[in-house]
Order: C-alpha cells, then structure tokens, then sequence
C-alpha cells in the first residue's frame, strides 16, 4: 500500500502567493467575469495562470510568495500570441493587461492590494478586486486610484483596457429555463 502524502496547505499556498479557499461565491464569480470576458474576442482570458515575478522582489510588497503570483483571471490582448503548443509553460512570463482578484472568505483585502502594487510593477495596466459578498468590483487603473462599482451601476468600465461588462451579468440572479 503506498504511503500517503500529508500537504501543508497554509504553506503550499504561501509558497504560490495564495491564501485564496475556493467557496461558491468566488467560483461564480470567477466563472461569470471569464465567460464575459471570453466572448470579447479582443482578448484571451486565462484563470488561474501563474505569472513569473522573479523580474521583482515580492517581499518589498510584504508578499510572501517567493517568484511567482496566480491572479483568479489574466486578461491578454488577442494580438499576443498565446496558444496551444506542444511543450506546456508553468510560469509565464508574458505581462498580462488585466489581472482580476476575487477576494475569498479567508483572503485580506490588503493582500490583494500589495498584490496588484506588485502587478503594477511588473507592467500590468489594470487590476480588479472583485467582492462576491458586497457584490462589488473596484477597478484599479494605478495604486491608490480606486473606482468602485456595484449591483446598482449599470456596467462596470475599466476605460484603460476598454471593457463594459454589464453588472446584473456578473452579480444578477439568473433566469429560470
């Protein structure tokens, strides 16, 4: 019978810059600004993709994490060139225009916002903090420039990167069939 491997949660997930537990909210969330997002065919939307930061030292941030972050969404220009290929990358080092956070029940929001300091310093244009439970999303355009919407706004516009997504979409309660 083999022998089992016990993992360290509280540190695997130190070690990748997450303190992020999956829930409902984050999920649904996560799940309905992607499938938004990829139907824009001006960009690639790509969840979960870990971003190289060896460029930076995360620890001036206070993060933890030692070369590499994982945002809940990337968002790259359709003019990249990211596709499917033979050999598979863990790492990518390829600066994505907009890097989406989904804060989760046991996340700190001032993590996030070092986080998106740390983002802004290797190149990203926008960073998003989505807040399942207060069913809002503030768009950073640069470090402390927040613009917050919520359920009662119309659309959520992030002008750097040119995205309307409408909010009812995100946060709404869907239809019956």
């Amino acid at each position: 019978m083999p022998d089992l491997i016990e993992i360290d949660e509280q540190n695997q997930e130190q070690a990748f810059g997450r303190t992020t537990v999956p829930s409902k909210n984050h999920s649904l969330a996560v799940g309905r600004i992607s499938g938004l997002l990829f139907n824009d065919e001006r960009f690639t939307v790509m969840p979960e993709l870990s971003l190289d930061m060896t460029q930076i030292e995360l620890s001036q941030y206070g993060l933890t994490a030692k070369d590499e972050l994982i945002p809940d969404i990337c968002l790259y220009s359709g003019e990249d060139d990211i596709e499917f290929s033979d050999f598979d990358e863990l790492k990518i080092k390829q600066i994505p225009l907009l890097a989406i956070e989904v804060l989760s029940p046991r996340q700190a929001i001032n993590e996030i916002i070092a986080k998106f300091h740390a983002y802004f310093a290797l190149g990203i244009k926008s960073c998003w903090l989505v807040t399942p439970v207060t069913k809002t999303i503030t768009i950073y355009s640069q470090p402390g420039q927040p613009k917050t919407y919520d359920i009662n706004d119309n659309e959520i516009i992030d002008d750097v990167i040119n995205i309307r997504l409408p909010t009812q979409k995100i946060f709404g309660k869907r239809q019956s069939i």
